[in-house]
């Protein structure tokens, strides 16, 4: 087992990509801290381990709120005593043209998607650095390759990759790895929410497979598995880096489109 007797934090794991990286942790032993804003989804991913013969808590967190950050790293360290990887995962998305976004919708973005991996960083980086543990950051391909109708997200996830390749220079020197995740069209969590608001879902979901070289969307275990790996010993000498599973799709277009 890859993650033998670490404790990991993954927020946003109430649902999609999140709870399929809670569940790959717990198979690989991992104590792991389910974090979401969602209580119920929280708190069904935490039963799926622990179903399995995993280890797993859940814990309420809005990942944009400073105190309620602090008081999900306090639960953490009161629960299992050390942390030794921070899976910052939670986002949301809004599909709309700059001019047409609220000026709430616009912060509460930032404030989600880069605030919450700032504050997560900042509030277990003094624990991390003592089991010289790993951060795996959630970025999106849409970080360097965009589509229309989400600028505000385009830009945070332009913005976590930033942040991931500082936060790696920065502590380094201390064992601490800090690694992103980019993945393209997947079929859960935000990618879901698009596909189901479409009149064909199903439709939807073949369109956007044609965009991808492999014809077809990820799986969210598909992105589990690349998590598990940056997790783990196995990237030991990986810090830095932004790693796309996303079937081509940020290569280019397939032929036919």
């Amino acid at each position: 087992m890859r993650l033998e007797n670490k404790v990991c934090v993954v927020t946003g794991a109430g649902a999609g990509i999140g709870r399929a990286i809670a569940k790959a942790f717990g198979s690989e032993g991992a104590k792991v801290v389910v974090a979401d804003i969602d209580d119920a989804g929280a708190i069904q991913t935490a039963a799926m381990i622990t179903h399995a013969s995993g280890c797993a808590v859940s814990v309420s967190v809005d990942v944009a709120n400073p105190e309620s950050v602090m008081r999900l790293t306090s639960e953490t360290l009161t629960r299992f005593g050390k942390v030794d990887v921070l899976m910052n995962n939670a986002g949301i998305q809004v599909n709309k043209k700059v001019e047409d976004t609220t000026f709430e919708e616009w912060n509460r973005q930032l404030a989600v998607n880069v605030g919450g991996m700032f504050l997560c960083s900042k509030y277990f980086l003094p624990y991390l650095r003592s089991t010289r543990g790993a951060i795996v950051n959630m970025s999106s391909v849409n970080a360097t390759f965009v589509e229309p109708m989400c600028a505000g997200y385009c830009a945070t996830k332009a913005a976590i990759l930033g942040f991931t390749k500082a936060l790696a220079i920065d502590h380094g020197h201390e064992g601490i790895r800090v690694n992103a995740i980019c993945p393209g069209y997947i079929d859960a969590g935000l990618a879901e929410g698009y596909f189901l608001a479409q009149p064909d879902p199903d439709l939807a979901r073949g369109q956007a497979g044609k965009l991808h070289a492999l014809g077809r969307i990820g799986r969210p275990e598909e992105v589990a598995r690349l998590a598990v790996f940056l997790a783990s010993e196995e990237a030991s000498f990986m810090t830095g880096a932004a790693v796309a599973v996303d079937g081509g799709f940020s290569s280019g277009l397939p032929p036919g489109n």
